[in-house]
């Protein structure tokens, strides 16, 4: 879906500069894992009897990437791109009907709506907050590299499960 490059994350650089690009290797790591694919593909879940698929994964980090960015750390109250079906199940992994250029368009905008955000926040002792729990941008930031690395994980079985293809 993506012929972008991964950007190299520094290596030795200010804190903020290290788990930022540490962020975006990650976030390119799953569009490596997207590249090439048709729509079938992406929306195939590849590894039963889990529903995951590529597709879905994308979504779904949209929806991580705008809960943990606008709506915690930012204050916003943004809603859900890929909304409750009407049993209130979250539907980004439903993605069976799912426009995959749509998917990766809001994944795309997300994403540079978090980096803005991050870029924005003065420190990164800034405090966000869901309900009464506070959380800093530096917590936010390991707690999405982790997220994305976990996925990532997800993302390289079902890649190779696809079509055989491994790697980084």
């Amino acid at each position: 879906m993506s012929d972008e490059p991964r950007i190299q994350p520094v290596r030795v650089g200010d804190e903020r500069a290290t788990l930022t690009g540490l962020l975006d290797w990650q976030r390119g790591t799953l569009m490596v894992k997207c590249a090439g694919l048709t729509d079938e593909q992406l929306r195939r879940k590849a590894v039963t009897p889990s529903g995951l698929s590529l597709l879905g994964l994308v979504r779904h980090l949209a929806e991580v990437e705008r809960g943990w960015f606008r709506n915690v750390f930012n204050g916003e109250d943004v809603r859900g791109y890929f909304p409750r079906n009407e049993a209130g199940e979250w539907t980004e992994f439903h993605v069976e009907d799912a426009d995959p250029a749509e998917s990766f368009r809001i994944w795309r905008e997300t994403c540079e709506r978090s980096r803005a955000i991050v870029a924005a926040a003065e420190s990164l002792d800034a405090i966000g907050r869901f309900g009464e729990e506070e959380y800093s941008l530096r917590y936010i930031l390991g707690h999405m590299i982790e997220e994305y690395a976990r996925h990532n994980g997800h993302a390289d079985l079902l890649r190779e499960a696809i079509d055989g293809v491994t790697g980084e």
